[in-house]
């Protein structure tokens, strides 16, 4: 595997998301990351974020015009997502999972007791996003196309690398990052538990 390659792959241990207030202080996330495109300017704002709100009480969600989400539960017994047009959406454990426009007015109401859940957001004029709930059983295979970003959230067990990244294993909560730059990456994974996989891709990127 290249330098370069090796570079753009990393693991992030739990221990260093940042803890931060929601937008509209009710409630509390851990950032586990913020991501740009090769093209954005320094300052700009990102173009996909992904972070594990706390939920503690029934709470309004924060605005995010131009912004599409998906929220995963990663433990407690369930929120139940009340849309301000009426539409509503219960996850219950293990994992459910919904899509929906940062647009949307939405409150989250506790079904029993508090909730962690998984949020990616992507900002849909500029980055199309895809996310897969995997058993992690054995060996897994990842290839990241030149331009895109995949990354590996471990929702529980352990995994190790079994190729020559170098990389260090992961244990529940970490995330792995891979960012293939003008060659395609490829990565082992090797473990057992439950995983996240997200694909980052630039809107009109090849898919």
């Amino acid at each position: 595997m290249a330098s370069d390659q090796r570079s753009r792959s990393r693991v992030m241990p739990a221990n260093e998301y940042r803890r931060e207030r929601w937008r509209n202080q009710m409630g509390w996330t851990r950032e586990i990351h913020a991501g740009r495109l090769d093209d954005a300017a320094p300052d700009a704002p990102w173009d996909w974020r992904l972070s594990i709100a706390e939920i503690e009480r029934d709470s309004e969600f924060s605005a995010f015009p131009g912004i599409d989400r998906e929220l995963v539960l990663l433990s407690g017994n369930g929120v139940r997502l009340r849309f301000e047009d009426g539409e509503s959406h219960e996850l219950h454990p293990p994992h459910d999972r919904l899509r929906f426009a940062g647009e949307r007015k939405v409150t989250g109401e506790l079904l029993d007791g508090p909730t962690h859940d998984f949020n990616l957001m992507w900002r849909r004029d500029r980055v199309r996003a895809a996310l897969w709930h995997r058993p992690l059983v054995g060996p897994m295979v990842l290839f990241a196309d030149p331009g895109t970003t995949w990354v590996a959230y471990l929702i529980a067990g352990q995994a190790q690398f079994a190729d020559e990244s170098g990389l260090p294993p992961m244990a529940a909560g970490d995330a792995a990052f891979f960012e293939a730059g003008s060659e395609r990456l490829r990565h082992v994974i090797d473990g057992g538990g439950e995983m996240l996989v997200i694909r980052i891709e630039p809107v009109g990127g090849e898919g």
